[in-house]
C-alpha cells in the first residue's frame, strides 16, 4: 500500500502524516515533488483531494472561531451579486489571527457581541465547518461598517432581503440595538426603501 493512501482525504497535519508513516523530511520531499501541497502553516493536502476552498479550510482549521462576515456572508446568503475579492472572516477582538494567505481579510469584532447571529456551516466538499453570521446580522454589519465595505453593499443586501418572504424589519432592528453605530443608518435605509 502506498503511504500517501494512508493520509486522510482533505487537509492533514504533520501528526497525521506521522501516523501514516511519513516523517517531516519525507513530507518535504513529497511537497517538492508536487505529490502533496502545503495549504497553510502545518497543513497539507494531496492535490487530488482538494474539492473545497483551501484558504477558507486552512483558516477554519487553524482558528475555530473564524466566522464568515460582511461581503462573504452576504454572498453566502445570496444577498449580493458582488463576488468578494477576499474572504471576510471575523474573530473576537483580542483573538490572535492565524497566519493565512492574502485571500483572507480579517476583521475583529467586539467579544461581547461576537456571537450575535453566529452559527456554523459546513465548508463545501470538506469535513470542516466555519462560523457564519446570519443574513440579518450580516446586513446590520454592512450598515455598521459602511465606511469599510461601502454604503451600497448594505443597501443592495437590504433591498434583496426585504423582497424575501418572511423578512421582518423588526428582526434587523433587534440586532442593530445590540451593535454600536448600526441603528441610525439602518433605520434611515428602511425608511427610504419603504
Amino acid at each position: 500500500m502506498n503511504r500517501l493512501d494512508a493520509l486522510p482525504d482533505g487537509a492533514f497535519t504533520l501528526d497525521d502524516a506521522a501516523i501514516a508513516g511519513i516523517n517531516p523530511r519525507a513530507l518535504q520531499r513529497l511537497a517538492a515533488d508536487g505529490r502533496v501541497e502545503r495549504i497553510g502553516h502545518g497543513l497539507y493536502q494531496r492535490p487530488e483531494t482538494a474539492t473545497y476552498d483551501t484558504d477558507l479550510y486552512a483558516a477554519a482549521r487553524r482558528q475555530p472561531l473564524s466566522t464568515l462576515c460582511l461581503a462573504s456572508a452576504l454572498a453566502h446568503h445570496r444577498l449580493t451579486d458582488a463576488i468578494p475579492a477576499r474572504i471576510d472572516l471575523a474573530l473576537p477582538r483580542g483573538t490572535r489571527r492565524p497566519a493565512t494567505s492574502q485571500t483572507i481579510q480579517w476583521h475583529h469584532f467586539d467579544g461581547d457581541t461576537f456571537t450575535i447571529g453566529r452559527s456554523t456551516t459546513a465548508i463545501e466538499g470538506s469535513d470542516a465547518t466555519v462560523g457564519l453570521y446570519s443574513a440579518e446580522r450580516s446586513i446590520v454589519d454592512a450598515f455598521r461598517l459602511r465606511s469599510t465595505v461601502g454604503y451600497e453593499l448594505g443597501i443592495e443586501a437590504l433591498r434583496t432581503w426585504l423582497r424575501r418572504r418572511g423578512s421582518h424589519p423588526s428582526s434587523l432592528l433587534s440586532i442593530a440595538d445590540a451593535l454600536p453605530r448600526a441603528q441610525g443608518p439602518l433605520r434611515d435605509a428602511l425608511n427610504h426603501l419603504a
